[in-house]
């Protein structure tokens, strides 16, 4: 690859440990859209970071959700939106909540995407509920001038996430189905080297499964482009305290070493990660 043409991600502010709200909920699809008051974490947000919030009934467990949207609302200043898919006891009990229910959130956590230098070519590939934090990103870039492209992608039409606000994001989307219910029939792998190709892209963003992440940061590798995924691991602190949410990956002096998915991460280099070990 020729010289970097992304910059390094903005530094971080240290996260904060607020009481805040349920505000609004509203199930779209598979998925609930929840909005949060959350004193001072929206200010300190930026693509990519996510917050952790304390559910269940003894309120111990934590689940970390990627923020989709921060928006003012009200009298309440500035919102975050996370989406939410009801598939376990904690994310069941999260989404049946009544407006106005008090929340433990923590935030905002981790590395945010790193934007670039210049106005390039950027395709962002986003799977079901992960593809949240790609919305806020594609702003951003517009913002710089860059020419933003979508891949949309989910196993059904119904846990495809916001693809009309996808068309309002970018020049071109490319949606793609498992079942071919809506838009392409197929995966992120099999769609996402020739729309590389067509966009010309110089920087590729992903945010899904591993499995869709190893495809694009190998599709981004063989066109030439620079890849940022966003990598989802099982996490309890949160933090970087318990260190148990490895992602192993290759250092800037090229040995191997295992980094945390929520401190040093969750926004890696795609060609960094040793994707066949992840999760191993």
């Amino acid at each position: 690859m020729t010289a970097a043409p992304i910059a390094q991600a903005a530094g971080r502010l240290a996260p904060l440990h607020v009481r805040g709200e349920l505000l609004a909920g509203r199930r779209v699809g598979a998925f609930h859209h929840l909005t949060l008051a959350a004193p001072g974490v929206p200010e300190r947000f930026r693509p990519g970071t996510f917050v952790a919030l304390s559910v269940g009934e003894t309120h111990l467990a934590r689940r970390a959700f990627w923020i989709h949207q921060v928006k003012p609302m009200g009298g309440h200043g500035a919102t975050i939106q996370i989406v939410v898919e009801p598939v376990g006891v904690g994310t069941r009990w999260l989404t049946g909540l009544p407006t106005g229910t008090g929340l433990d959130v923590t935030g905002p956590l981790g590395r945010a995407f790193a934007l670039p230098k210049e106005a390039v070519s950027c395709v962002l590939i986003g799977e079901e509920y992960a593809a949240a934090p790609l919305f806020p990103l594609a702003e951003r870039l517009r913002e710089r001038g860059c020419r933003v492209s979508m891949i949309v992608a989910g196993r059904d039409e119904a846990h495809l996430l916001s693809t009309l606000e996808a068309k309002r994001s970018a020049r071109s989307v490319t949606v793609v189905t498992r079942d071919g219910s809506i838009g392409q029939k197929g995966s992120v792998a099999d769609v996402v080297g020739d729309v590389l190709r067509r966009e010309e892209a110089a920087v590729v963003y992903g945010a899904g499964t591993v499995s869709s992440l190893h495809a694009v940061a190998a599709a981004a590798e063989e066109h030439g482009a620079w890849s940022q995924t966003a990598i989802e691991q099982p996490l309890t602190c949160a933090t970087g305290l318990c260190h148990g949410c490895a992602v192993p990956v290759v250092g800037e002096d090229g040995a191997p070493r295992l980094a945390r998915a929520c401190a040093d991460g969750p926004v890696f280099r795609g060609d960094r990660v040793r994707w066949d070990e992840v999760g191993k």
